[in-house]
């Protein structure tokens, strides 16, 4: 007879479950985060942070960066290519002036060499940041401006530019390539395109 508390285990703890997306940062919460890094003096945080808006890549991947993946020595370049783990596929992104100049200054306090981690461990340099500790430290920058923390998360990162761009533009093809999506379907589902158009649409319409 099969153990029912293994088969309880087994089971995935969201099925049946509605489990929405993790809400994008808006524009003025973005700057909040980055004048309170600022503020600190937390360079890795800042680099961190404005890298992972940038880049839009899931945390294991852009954790895995190397300085090398980003420029030559203190020179950071305006665009970098990453293979995503995921799905074996390329993806570029763009990294803004306030990213460059984050990322160089992190590199030259840390005194990091071309074929280190960007974010190493802080107990073995050998190893980069875990996801666990990326999660932590997303949690810590939404906790900074007190927004509710359960509508947060790394993916919020990820989902921050790409949404905006959709807003702005309407352009899904843009998007899916900057996310690295093989298929337009999955943009749409990321991006909760059809449910944010809804309530648009309905929110345009007076009684």
């Amino acid at each position: 007879m099969p153990n029912v508390n293994s088969i309880e285990n087994s089971i995935p703890w969201n099925k049946g479950k509605l489990v929405g997306q993790k809400a994008p940062l808006k524009p003025p919460e973005v700057w909040a985060i980055r004048v309170r890094l600022q503020l600190a003096d937390n360079k890795r945080d800042l680099a961190l942070f404005n890298l992972a808006v940038d880049s839009k890549l899931r945390g294991c991947d852009l954790l895995r960066i190397r300085v090398s993946d980003l420029g030559i020595g203190s020179e950071i370049r305006s665009r970098a290519k990453i293979v995503q783990s995921k799905t074996g596929n390329p993806v570029q992104f763009e990294i803004t002036k306030y990213t460059r100049e984050a990322v160089a200054d992190w590199c030259s306090v840390k005194g990091l060499h071309s074929h280190e981690w960007l974010f190493p461990s802080r107990k073995d340099r050998n190893r980069h940041l875990t996801t666990r500790q990326y999660a932590r430290l997303v949690d810590s920058w939404i906790a900074s401006i007190n927004l509710l923390r359960s509508s947060y998360a790394t993916h919020s990162m990820r989902r921050t530019k790409a949404t905006l761009i959709y807003r702005k533009t309407g352009n899904l093809r843009a998007v899916q390539l900057l996310l690295g999506h093989t298929k337009i379907d999955s943009t749409v589902r990321y991006l909760g395109v059809e449910v944010e158009d809804a309530l648009a649409l309905a929110e345009s319409i007076e009684l």
